[in-house]
């Protein structure tokens, strides 16, 4: 990775509270995972942003290597990488994630 690239998405992480790397965006994902983060997240009615990683391949490579995580869509809270679909699903359906989330926005 770059370090512009890695500067981009140091500031992408830390500029928002709730941060989705995925395929498409917020209104059209374009993929069924990418999908699941987004109808969670709505379903919990908060605040946060999409970066679409189909738009740069640059910042579709970099963020595999810049959370050490293969695969997208991946989460950011408060600058901290959560995961991906099955992480979120699994948070989810445990009643985690609306206090992580919560802690999130809080701070």
């Amino acid at each position: 990775m770059t370090p512009e690239a890695k500067e981009r998405i140091d500031n992408l992480v830390h500029q928002n509270k709730i941060l989705v790397f995925m395929k498409g965006n917020k209104l059209m994902p374009q993929c069924g995972f990418s999908n699941n983060v987004v109808q969670i997240l709505n379903t919990l009615g908060v605040p946060y942003e999409t970066v679409d990683v189909l738009e740069d391949y640059e910042i579709r490579q970099g963020i595999k290597e810049y959370s050490n995580w293969p695969t997208i869509p991946q989460v950011y809270l408060n600058g901290e990488f959560i995961g991906g679909s099955d992480i979120m699903i699994s948070l989810y359906q445990k009643g985690e994630l609306q206090q992580m989330v919560e802690v999130a926005l809080a701070s």
